[in-house]
């Protein structure tokens, strides 16, 4: 099998319209598998405003020098 990732839509009656067409060769039979974009974020999830806002922050402590050993980092982490 050769697989193609290709996104599309789905209506409100079920068919699927791609957005760009499929590169083929030849009419041939394919297996469709279908993975839905989940819309919402899950719980756990951070808004991506959320980790660039931690980004700048972390690059500002670093840049002002506010920074720890890598050796540091492990401590009182008990690994087994």
């Amino acid at each position: 099998m050769i697989a193609q990732e290709i996104m599309a839509k789905v209506d409100q009656n079920g068919n699927i319209s791609l957005e760009t067409p499929l590169i083929v060769n030849k009419p041939s039979r394919v297996k469709l598998i279908v993975l839905f974009i989940e819309d919402e974020l899950d719980e756990d999830d951070e808004s991506k405003e959320s980790v660039l806002e931690g980004l700048k922050i972390s690059l500002q402590e670093a840049k002002a020098g506010k920074v720890h050993p890598i050796s540091e980092l492990w401590e009182g982490i008990d690994v087994e």
